[in-house]
């Protein structure tokens, strides 16, 4: 699983890029787990790359009126759009309602909005870190992204989600922020960050997305 995102589209969060180092290692084979299968779909320009299992699936498909075929991934899809189009409704909550383990990345080619989650005990190996290019990077393969962003690079922190105007937020405790914590690897090497949840520090309200229609431009929210 691997995703490459222009700054325009993702910006890279404060704290994940470290100091280059001399001497990356060499990028693993990135083979997938047969117990955490690996989805791909797209509908209406909206694409996603899903890893993992829903358990509560039928709930999920009763909820968005989705047919019995319906997958992880259409789901997602689904659930997107109803952020999209019918808000306002905290992104938050939508995440929260997943149950299972999984990791996702979704990209809305006609906003430029990318939406990308962990579950809240980072059952799946994922990670993110940002290129020499200022790209911001997605991948369940840590030796591909130690390769290709040297040092800045970390896991992907459980229980948050991704925005590209919100950034990184976490879906468990959402009114609180979520701050960089330095992260040093078996070498002693300054990593990239860790992320967690700030409980001293509180937000105005869950973030979520307007109306389509409304003054506001939610593309600009999500």
């Amino acid at each position: 699983m691997l995703a490459v995102f222009d700054p325009t589209v993702a910006k890279c969060p404060e704290g994940l890029r470290s100091p280059p180092v001399a001497g990356s290692a060499a990028a693993a084979a990135a083979n997938q787990n047969p117990l955490v299968p690996r989805l791909f779909g797209a509908v209406n320009d909206i694409f996603c790359l899903f890893q993992g299992h829903i358990e509560n699936i039928a709930n999920l498909k009763q909820h968005y009126g989705l047919s019995k075929t319906a997958n992880e991934v259409t789901i997602l899809i689904e659930a997107y759009r109803t952020l999209r189009d019918r808000g306002p409704v905290p992104a938050s909550q939508v995440v929260r309602d997943l149950s299972g383990k999984f990791a996702f990345i979704l990209y809305d080619t006609l906003s430029k909005s990318t939406f990308v989650a962990a579950d809240a005990d980072g059952s799946i190996p994922f990670f993110w870190g940002v290129d020499s290019e200022n790209h911001l990077v997605f991948s369940d393969d840590a030796g591909l992204l130690k390769t290709g962003c040297g040092n800045s690079y970390a896991p992907f922190p459980k229980g948050c989600f991704y925005t590209t105007s919100g950034g990184l937020q976490s879906f468990e405790h959402p009114l609180h922020e979520v701050k960089a914590v330095p992260r040093v690897d078996s070498q002693g090497q300054m990593c990239g960050s860790t992320f967690k949840v700030d409980s001293e520090s509180k937000k105005k309200q869950d973030a979520s997305i307007p109306r389509v229609g409304s003054a506001a431009d939610w593309s600009n929210q999500f």
